[in-house]
């Protein structure tokens, strides 16, 4: 039939064990696998944020693409930004609780780095979205019972924008709202297109 693909599509692996990425690229409808990366995510001296991100998502998929050059291979990496604070995933209640202190009343920045490789790398692709969250100002007493609610511990930033996450900030400007969850899926989709797999 006129404008139908008849080619198969490459097989889709993410290179994550992430279970919000997971959740994210699913919402597509695609078919596709999870491979852990096995990334060493330190930070290099010297080494920008934004560096930091792109350079971890680049490695994610290039440790996942060398094991299956069949495929298109999607890696990711986020940073969170207070100041010129990087914000890790909290751990524990304390430290969580201390961070979203930290980020009451202020502008954190998240910066999404997404690389893509296609079959035996014949495609390339890389992308850095940018969001930046107001936190309103929070007392002890919300803080405490957020933190008790939904226990984001995993997550940079301390919070799940998803889900009450949402409860916490003035305002969010973002060009893609999936990406501050941890793949924007609107330059995604795109790259996807690009890498030989329709979409939708």
């Amino acid at each position: 039939m006129p404008g139908v693909n008849t080619e198969p599509r490459p097989p889709l692996i993410l290179a994550s064990t992430s279970a919000y990425r997971r959740a994210l690229l699913g919402r597509l409808g695609i078919e596709f696998e999870c491979v852990s990366p096995a990334t060493d995510e330190t930070q290099l001296p010297g080494e920008t944020p934004p560096d930091l991100a792109v350079r971890l998502a680049r490695l994610k998929a290039e440790s996942v693409a060398a094991r299956r050059p069949d495929a298109v291979v999607v890696g990711s990496d986020q940073v969170a930004l207070l100041g010129e604070q990087v914000l890790g995933k909290p751990g524990t209640v304390e430290r969580c609780i201390e961070q979203l202190r930290h980020s009451s009343g202020r502008e954190v920045l998240f910066l999404t780095a997404v690389h893509v490789i296609g079959p035996r790398g014949a495609k390339v692709e890389s992308h850095v979205d940018r969001t930046t969250v107001r936190f309103r100002a929070l007392d002890d007493g919300e803080l405490e019972r957020y933190v008790s609610a939904e226990s984001p511990l995993d997550c940079a930033g301390g919070f799940k924008a998803e889900s009450l996450g949402i409860s916490l900030f003035e305002r969010i400007r973002s060009d893609d709202p999936t990406g501050l969850t941890g793949l924007p899926l609107i330059w995604l989709c795109g790259a996807l297109r690009r890498a030989g797999i329709p979409v939708p």
